[in-house]
């Protein structure tokens, strides 16, 4: 299972700023993510706070179950050491996404205390970002049904070709 995780203001994707952040909704996102990740038959467990201790709980509660993290930390992505630590501490991938190019607006968006403890970092391309994350940690920490099926015929043709 992989976790969606979505700091402030971002329940209110869809209407907020729509110019900058689009007209997706958050729940639209959490659709297309989970449908991305069945795929792979990883399930998906979403959770948005504006408060940033529920997002550490949440993250804390789910540290054993979860494959990784897919987390868009909004205004804290600038300001939460603890959001850095809590990731660093549960030792699962993370990558950080954000909707529009943080690096092409305020000076004060260009840097992310949170992104360090992450894996990787997506930003500017949207929606698909979450969905590039999504695929990358299921990529990296589960096969796809195919590939499980067709790993023992592969195996068997090697094991052929050295003989």
């Amino acid at each position: 299972m992989i976790l969606l995780v979505n700091g402030p203001n971002l329940n209110l994707l869809g209407e907020r700023e729509p110019e900058i952040y689009g007209r997706t909704t958050l729940r639209e996102i959490e659709e297309m993510v989970r449908q991305a990740c069945a795929g792979w038959s990883v399930g998906v467990t979403a959770f948005q706070s504006n408060h940033e201790g529920q997002l550490i709980d949440f993250i804390h509660e789910h540290r054993k179950s979860a494959r990784g993290i897919v987390i868009n930390p909004g205004g804290f992505t600038h300001t939460s050491v603890a959001l850095h630590d809590c990731i660093k501490a549960v030792g699962l991938p993370a990558i950080e996404v954000h909707l529009s190019n943080v690096h092409a607006r305020e000076e004060f968006r260009r840097s992310s205390v949170v992104a360090p403890a992450c894996r990787g970092q997506i930003a500017g391309l949207g929606p698909r970002g979450y969905l590039l994350a999504a695929e990358w940690l299921c990529a990296e920490t589960a096969r796809p049904v195919s590939l499980v099926k067709e790993a023992p015929l592969r195996a068997r043709k090697r094991a052929g070709r050295r003989r």
